[in-house]
């Protein structure tokens, strides 16, 4: 039987499900949100890094506002969203600051984690905090989204954070305990499916459209999500979250469905990269850099010194050494112009360039791919 262990992953999202937070009054479970805060403290203690995609904003909204959720047109759920991410922030705050675990707010739409530069961007924030281990509670912004341009449910938003920081893995807490070969609840004989390695189009419609009365999402949400996070490295489990202590209930092996991902984060990151068609542009760079990229390090802007091409941060161009043969390949952290003004400065020196404070790196490493040019 596949068990979670807690202890083969450094970096976790956790997706936690409305159904979980709010009761059936439209109030917050404050009981269950503190058994979790309890979870996450004590991994945290372990030196996890760990991010929060939370549910229950437009439930909590919808009660404040007197809303029938089922019924309000996008602006009044919009309303009722921004009424409830205060209060779904604040609880968060109280219930990990009282174990001293430090939150921020994220509110992030599709946008955010598809565009190259917003993409970033984000990831440049949440980096940051994780660095400063703070717990990053996030949300999609529904009060700016609109209907065609959303996500629609928090089990793909949490697989494109998890995307976006490069997570070990996920985590969809939800009201079921895994993926069965079909409905448990109307298909007695459904059986429960502890692992998984590689998802099929059988076993997305096997996920069927099962809902439940407070969330948004469905089994099938959540093996689409499985698909984007493992194909990005990060293997995904599904589990219940509907007892006290989820997480340490997991860890003491209670059922779960774990879909394996095939690799790393970082190496599913560095296949993309080798495979892009589209190049913006190129950077030559000095013997000096290019011994610093073999020993695992990011491109300064130091040790370039030529720059081709019109290409946008985020854009993915080539690395060549000054006998233009290429070494691999990036995403840039500026774009053209201002990288042709950084060419050989100092990082000290970036400011005086530009006019004001930029990044350090001119390619992080995390965003960089190097290709074998012996022989």
């Amino acid at each position: 039987m596949a068990k979670f262990a807690a202890s083969e992953y450094r970096r976790l999202v956790i997706k936690v499900g409305s159904s979980l937070l709010i009761n059936a009054n439209g109030q917050l479970n404050r009981r269950w949100l503190d058994s979790l805060a309890e979870d996450i403290a004590e991994l945290h203690a372990d030196d996890k890094q760990l991010l929060v995609v939370s549910s229950g904003a437009i439930a909590i909204g919808s009660n404040v506002l007197d809303l029938n959720k089922r019924r309000a047109r996008l602006e009044e759920l919009q309303a009722a969203a921004a009424a409830g991410q205060v209060q779904l922030a604040h609880a968060y705050r109280e219930a990990l600051g009282a174990r001293s675990i430090t939150t921020a707010q994220i509110l992030l739409t599709p946008e955010d984690t598809e565009n190259r530069r917003r993409f970033l961007n984000a990831r440049g924030t949440l980096g940051r905090l994780l660095d400063y281990k703070v717990v990053p509670i996030i949300n999609e912004n529904d009060t700016v989204a609109t209907e065609e341009i959303r996500y629609g449910d928090n089990d793909r938003l949490a697989a494109r954070v998890a995307q976006l920081v490069m997570a070990d893995a996920l985590l969809l807490l939800s009201d079921v305990d895994g993926f069965y070969t079909a409905d448990p609840g109307k298909h007695a004989d459904a059986q429960h499916i502890p692992e998984v390695r590689g998802i099929t189009e059988e076993m997305l419609r096997m996920a069927g459209e099962t809902r439940t009365d407070i969330g948004s999402g469905g089994m099938a949400t959540k093996v689409q999500a499985a698909r984007i996070a493992t194909h990005a490295g990060c293997s995904t489990i599904v589990a219940s979250g509907a007892i006290d202590r989820p997480l340490h209930a997991l860890a003491n092996g209670a059922a779960c469905t774990i879909f394996r991902a095939e690799g790393s984060p970082a190496a599913a990151r560095k296949q993309w990269l080798a495979g892009v068609l589209k190049v913006g542009g190129g950077l030559t760079i000095d013997a000096g850099a290019a011994q610093a990229l073999q020993d695992g390090k990011s491109l300064l802007p130091v040790g370039v010194v030529d720059v081709t091409g019109n290409f946008h941060r985020g854009d993915v161009v080539t690395i060549k050494n000054d006998l233009s043969v290429e070494l691999g390949r990036g995403l840039a952290e500026y774009d053209s112009e201002e990288a042709r003004k950084l060419a050989g400065c100092q990082s000290e020196n970036i400011e005086d360039r530009l006019g004001y404070r930029g990044r350090t790196v001119m390619v992080h490493r995390d965003d960089l791919v190097l290709f074998d040019t012996d022989g």
